[in-house]
């Protein structure tokens, strides 16, 4: 009906005398009769609609708290609206064929329209009931005015007045929460849109005031970008466990990893636990300022989260900053590769592989040719004689610094294009 129901605690208004026996003709001859009486006091209550809305809107203001809000803002919209509501209704009354499709689509705007104002559905559904109520009660005393011996067949049409309430109340209900589904999922795609600007560096300077809102974070603040991916991780709030607790952080599924803008407040080593679960896989990017920089703090994460292991693990970029140059061009990697590791090609696969074997293994224990025959099961001299016929074949020489670097970045090249 208009903009009301009948709450579950409010007794229906009129006599209700004791049922009685009848045949199915006095039934249809009552029926008629009570018709008559019911479409009489409608057309009363249309003539009349105007008083009948100002009582409404003054039964709403008093008692339902958020109309009250809803009449202070706007009172000539609430106004029109309970109006047009009840006019659909008691036409519905007078005609219900001819009157139904236009009442149901004006109950399924007042729904609609509600739920994008975020009036609550309760306050919503009661205005219905009142509006129910006052109807019932205005047919009744309009019955009683003009002939009151026509009040009792009222009755018979209690029940019909009653299931149009309802049926309107439920279909308020439904446009009311499938708008609110439809603005719950607009405003999750926003922000995975202004998340997802952000993270590809093409937000515009304009978005960042709503994108903070959105995201729930400062405009200007200190940021990185945490890359997970791999391991038991199911979207983003698996990726969150990869987080200390208490960190503001916004996740944000990517193709291929989940990425984590983190503010960072308190220091980065604090933001990622030490312990990961099986085969996950974090990048953590350098420090930028302000959300307009997260685009390059995701691109730093990215390559950060390349120097992953597959097995599993946490790469720090500022902790492995020679590896992140390699890895951010592989063009040039697999071509420093191939200058400082290409004329071990024509060896057998084996015997190349236990010299750059050794090599790797001598770098790691920070050129201690004793420290990489412990670890290599083999005796010093071995180490020393592989790395001397290494030298040999490429004319390289691993006590001349510059070549020592490029040694190093070629293996960690050929690690890293191998995968």
């Amino acid at each position: 009906m208009p903009h009301a129901v009948r709450p579950r605690t409010l007794l229906r208004p009129g006599p209700v005398p004791a049922p009685r026996q009848r045949t199915p003709r006095m039934r249809s001859l009552i029926d008629a009769d009570a018709l008559r009486v019911l479409h009489r006091a409608s057309r009363v209550l249309l003539e009349d609609l105007p008083q009948l809305t100002d009582r409404l809107v003054a039964v709403l203001q008093e008692q339902e708290p958020a109309y009250r809000t809803a009449v202070e803002a706007d009172a000539t919209a609430t106004w029109q609206e309970v109006h047009r509501s009840l006019r659909h209704s008691i036409s519905s009354l007078l005609d219900p064929r001819g009157a139904r499709d236009g009442a149901r689509r004006c109950s399924w705007r007042i729904g609609a329209t509600r739920a994008e104002q975020g009036l609550p559905l309760d306050a919503v559904l009661h205005a219905f009931r009142l509006g129910g109520s006052l109807v019932w009660q205005g047919l009744v005393d309009e019955t009683s005015r003009a002939a009151p011996e026509d009040v009792r067949l009222l009755v018979h049409v209690a029940s019909d007045v009653w299931d149009f309430v309802d049926e309107h109340c439920t279909l308020v209900a439904d446009a009311y929460r499938q708008t609110e589904r439809q603005l719950a999922w607009r405003r999750e795609n926003r922000v995975r849109l202004l998340a997802a600007a952000l993270l590809d560096g093409t937000s515009r300077i304009a978005d960042l005031p709503e994108a903070a809102s959105a995201l729930g974070l400062p405009e200007h603040g200190r940021y990185l970008v945490v890359a997970a991916a791999g391991g038991r991780l199911a979207g983003c709030p698996g990726a969150q466990a990869a987080l200390a607790p208490d960190v503001r952080v916004h996740w944000h599924t990517g193709a291929d990893a989940d990425y984590g803008i983190v503010l960072v407040e308190d220091g980065e080593e604090s933001i990622v636990t030490e312990e990961q679960p099986p085969g996950t896989r974090v990048g953590i990017g350098s420090a930028v300022e302000g959300l307009a920089a997260v685009g390059e703090a995701r691109r730093l994460a990215d390559t950060a989260l390349t120097l992953c292991p597959e097995p599993g693990g946490t790469v720090r970029l500022t902790e492995h900053l020679p590896a992140a140059l390699v890895a951010s061009s592989p063009e040039l990697g697999a071509a420093l590769t191939e200058r400082l590791l290409g004329p071990l090609a024509h060896l057998e696969p084996a015997d190349a592989e236990v010299l750059l074997d050794t090599l790797a293994t001598w770098l790691a224990c920070d050129g201690s040719a004793q420290r990489a025959s412990r670890r290599l099961y083999c005796h010093r001299n071995t180490v020393l004689n592989r790395l001397r016929r290494y030298e040999q074949l490429t004319g390289r020489s691993l006590s001349r610094p510059s070549d020592l670097v490029e040694v190093s970045l070629a293996l960690t090249a050929r690690t890293l294009l191998n995968r």
